[in-house]
């Protein structure tokens, strides 16, 4: 349950094969950052620019994200995810599912210092490289959780749990409601499928005690696509 699936907006792509560059041990460097980065970080924004340089070096190497994806870092994955920081409360702790090269997860935890995070991802190589890029950024407001959403149903749950490219609604829905505590909700990045989505899921949303769904756009003053999430209350 990892950022496999992909999307048309949103996606992840991975690099499951040995890219020519990265065998030839080039390592990629990040564009810089977009005078609208300053807007979503702030202060944090060497951090952010740090966390980049990650995903266009080793985030290549361990299969995170594709080479042809580092050209565009900034607008289609780091700021894409920062921005739904913006629907969350402030003090809220947040369970990011599959967050596979930290999207969304460690985007928000960069972007808003007061949200409690925690990145749950089943592969182990995954969380290896998370946990080194957190220790790296000196970020105290994330953890790591090796694990598959449905396998810590009554052990973790938090006001807010995200995903990217995981899964369609229905089953994503099935996986992180049971996260979700009382009063929280569901924000799953998504792209022109979340109306459909929502349509398919609906007897599943009320019978995992959804409240209601709705499709929001996100960071529409720094992003010239604003990002779409699906947000999905829980009773």
């Amino acid at each position: 349950m990892t950022e496999r699936v992909p999307s048309t907006s949103t996606g992840a792509p991975t690099a499951e094969g040995t890219d020519p560059v990265v065998a030839a041990g080039e390592a990629l460097a990040a564009p810089p950052a977009p005078a609208s980065a300053a807007r979503v970080f702030g202060d944090r924004l060497a951090l952010a620019e740090r966390y980049a340089a990650h995903l266009a070096d080793t985030g290549i190497s361990h299969g995170l994200i594709g080479p042809r994806e580092v050209p565009r870092l900034w607008d289609r994955h780091i700021l894409n995810c920062a921005v739904i920081a913006e629907v969350m409360a402030e003090g809220s702790s947040v369970i990011d599912v599959g967050s596979g090269a930290g999207l969304p997860g460690l985007c928000i935890a960069l972007a808003r210092q007061d949200l409690s995070v925690t990145l749950v991802e089943p592969m182990e190589r995954r969380t290896t490289w998370l946990q080194t890029v957190i220790d790296d950024l000196g970020l105290e407001n994330v953890t790591v959780r090796r694990g598959r959403a449905e396998e810590l149903h009554g052990q973790i749950e938090a006001d807010i749990v995200t995903a990217r490219a995981v899964a369609a609604l229905d089953k994503l829905a099935r996986w992180c409601l049971p996260l979700v505590r009382p009063g929280g909700r569901l924000v799953a990045m998504k792209g022109s499928s979340a109306e459909r989505e929502i349509e398919a899921a609906t007897k599943v949303l009320r019978r995992l005690r959804a409240a209601g769904s709705s499709v929001q756009a996100c960071g529409a003053e720094v992003l010239e696509v604003p990002t779409t999430i699906v947000v999905v209350r829980k009773t």
